[in-house]
């Protein structure tokens, strides 16, 4: 390996066979125009793009990604798009615990038989089909991932154990905070990178985004009208600031997926723009929508009672 090389932000500098390389030369340029110099991972990735790049024309893709990418997520490296739908997820602990789960419903006297037959069916495809390791590879799919967390995993769990009915400590707009606060948190690039290498940061993102939304859904439906509508409407602008700031970012925040979005045919940065759109607009459009109907059904019950009196 010859002496010296291409210097590239903070002062960095690159084995020279790699700085001589043309991919780097063109993937430097790019990532550090997107404010990557100031990351300690900065130069580890360019060089595994550059070299990405470089093989995937002698059909070594594959093994070079698997490779050169650090992040190893619960769900399994990042499928290419030939192979993603035969990626399902046979981990035995998580099928147990499915299977351990349905018995318990199946026995329960107590729990919404409907709502958990649908919370196992979500689980399923979450966490057991290829769309699990999808989200491996993009940052969008793990974005809808979440958002299903948040507002049908979190209602479903709800209903199953009719948290609607039972008293839950503290205020609509403390679990309000709560729950917008978590949900933003895992979405920290630092906190977002220790799921997507820690399966014991994976399952505790999974548990508390689908726990306070459970608590949170359960202490909408138990408000007045107007203050469950209040908190969905609130939750709609928390989740719509966090798309805003994933679409209109001029940066690629999410180091797991910059190396793994181009097999699908987008960037980095694009990936992540197509996640805020998601989160901005139709994860926006559950709350709106679940906003209407409590308070459409209030005022048709209201209508009710002012006949009745009537």
């Amino acid at each position: 390996m010859r002496e010296g090389g291409e210097r590239g932000g903070e002062g960095r500098r690159l084995p020279g066979n790699l700085a001589d390389h043309a991919p780097l030369k063109r993937a430097t340029t790019a990532e550090f125009r997107h404010g990557l110099a100031g990351s300690p991972l900065a130069v580890k990735h360019i060089a595994a793009r550059a070299l990405i790049l470089h093989v995937a024309g002698r059909g070594w893709l594959h093994g070079m990604s698997s490779a050169a990418n650090p992040w190893i997520p619960y769900c399994g490296a990042a499928p290419l798009p030939a192979e993603w739908l035969a990626r399902w997820n046979a981990d035995p602990v998580l099928l147990l615990a499915l299977a351990l789960g349905a018995v318990w419903l199946w026995r329960s006297r107590s729990a919404n038989k409907g709502a958990g037959a649908g919370a196992l069916v979500v689980a399923v495809f979450l966490f057991v089909s290829p769309f699990c390791a999808l989200g491996s590879a993009l940052f969008l799919v793990r974005v809808i991932h979440d958002v299903i967390l948040a507002a049908l995993l979190g209602p479903l769990v709800m209903a199953t154990l009719r948290l609607h009915e039972r008293p839950i400590p503290g205020s609509l707009p403390l679990w309000t905070a709560l729950h917008a606060l978590v949900f933003w948190a895992w979405h920290a690039p630092p906190f977002y990178e220790a799921a997507m290498s820690s399966s014991a940061a994976f399952w505790l993102m999974q548990v508390t985004i689908t726990g306070s939304a459970a608590l949170w859904w359960g202490r909408v439906l138990r408000a007045p009208a107007a203050g469950g509508a209040a908190a969905l409407l609130a939750t709609l602008v928390a989740m719509g600031l966090l798309g805003a700031l994933l679409t209109f970012a001029d940066t690629a925040f999410y180091a797991p997926h910059w190396l793994t979005a181009q097999a699908w045919g987008l960037s980095p940065l694009e990936d992540q723009q197509l996640a805020g759109i998601i989160m901005w607009a139709p994860a926006g459009a559950i709350y709106l929508l679940a906003a209407m109907v409590i308070l459409y059904r209030s005022m048709r019950a209201d209508a009710r009672d002012g006949e009745a009196a009537a």
